[in-house]
């Protein structure tokens, strides 16, 4: 049987490379509300799973950390750099490979630069590469687009934060279920509210049949 690519809580790391203020301010790909609210789920379902994750920042003396995800690890000052290119700093690599994981799931700001670079030169490096695209953004349509096309060229999968979460949890009667829940009712949009009115009609608890 071929091996699953299909994620699971204890076989990668997530990196939030540079969900900063500036770089939300010159976003044009989404909107800047559903970048904040997708990477706040995403880390949020990291902290649940216990996926190691790292954050990292590029000159944050001038910008901020997004105050929503720097508070679900509010332990974890984010690795800050001068160059574009997260995977050229030995910070970031020693993480990575500390976390002896082969896996990375990546989203950033901006997804044709900051993002693109260390996906590219992770996949070098022989790391199977995730990319959360709606965790992310450009600086335009076209820069998002064409730096999710060369990375997935370069070999990236591509995923959505739904997609993320919904594989992590897999199975309803995995003991994380009614957090999950929680965590799609909070910002998980229209399928969230869904769910949750489901469990209500049903009159289930989450994780039970």
């Amino acid at each position: 049987m071929a091996k699953s690519s299909l994620l699971t809580p204890d076989d990668h790391a997530l990196l939030l490379i540079d969900h900063q203020y500036l770089q939300l301010l010159a976003l044009r790909s989404h909107t800047s509300e559903a970048v904040v609210n997708n990477t706040t789920f995403l880390a949020k379902a990291a902290k649940l799973f216990k996926v190691p994750t790292l954050l990292t920042t590029a000159f944050a003396e001038r910008q901020a950390l997004f105050e929503e995800v720097q508070a679900v690890f509010p332990d974890q000052t984010p690795v800050d750099r001068t160059g574009l290119n997260s995977w050229d700093d030995q910070r970031v690599l020693d993480w990575v490979k500390k976390s002896g994981k082969k896996k990375l799931v990546m989203a950033g700001l901006w997804t044709e630069v900051c993002l693109s670079m260390p996906v590219i030169d992770a996949l070098a490096d022989g790391y199977e590469v995730y990319i959360v695209t709606d965790a992310s953004g450009g600086g335009s349509t076209e820069g998002h687009e064409r730096g999710v096309q060369r990375m997935v060229q370069a070999g990236a999968q591509p995923l959505t934060t739904i997609a993320n979460v919904s594989e992590l949890q897999r199975d309803w009667a995995r003991p994380t279920a009614d957090e999950v829940a929680k965590l799609f009712a909070e910002h998980g949009g229209g399928f969230g509210q869904g769910l949750r009115w489901e469990w209500q009609l049903l009159g289930l608890k989450e994780g039970t049949r």
